[in-house]
């Protein structure tokens, strides 16, 4: 491993998430990582808002987004409308799974059909968020 395939996590957050054609989703509000083996398991996507007001927040699974060093930037095989229409809350502070609702990677997991999965992912979202 090359010392710049390392980022911190500071930096990830913010970091603009755009689709295959190159047109700009969102950015990354938070990651959300597994306590026991310290892997990423979910990028919190936020969308909208002004100033942080009437943003919404999407949690999506880490494995469907990758780096692109011509956007600078995370690329997902996504459309905005498969984005904003999965699992999502307006509160940034809901962002605490381990307290506030710990079915959210059920949730999750099930709508981008990555339930189980490590790399690619199965289910009816799969086809369209196989690794670019």
């Amino acid at each position: 491993m090359n010392d710049h395939s390392l980022i911190s996590s500071d930096r990830v957050e913010g970091t603009s998430v755009y689709n295959t054609a190159g047109d700009k989703l969102g950015s990354i509000h938070t990651l959300m990582i597994e306590k026991t083996s310290g892997h990423v398991s979910y990028a919190v996507m936020s969308f909208g808002g002004f100033l942080g007001l009437g943003e919404s927040y999407h949690p999506l699974p880490w494995n469907q987004l990758h780096y692109s060093t011509e956007h600078d930037g995370y690329v997902v095989a996504l459309t905005e409308e498969q984005l904003k229409g999965g699992p999502r809350y307006e509160t940034a502070n809901e962002s605490d799974w381990s307290r506030d609702n710990r079915s959210w990677p059920t949730v999750v997991d099930s709508y981008y059909g990555t339930a189980g999965a490590d790399l690619g992912g199965v289910g009816p979202m799969a086809d369209r968020t196989r690794r670019l």
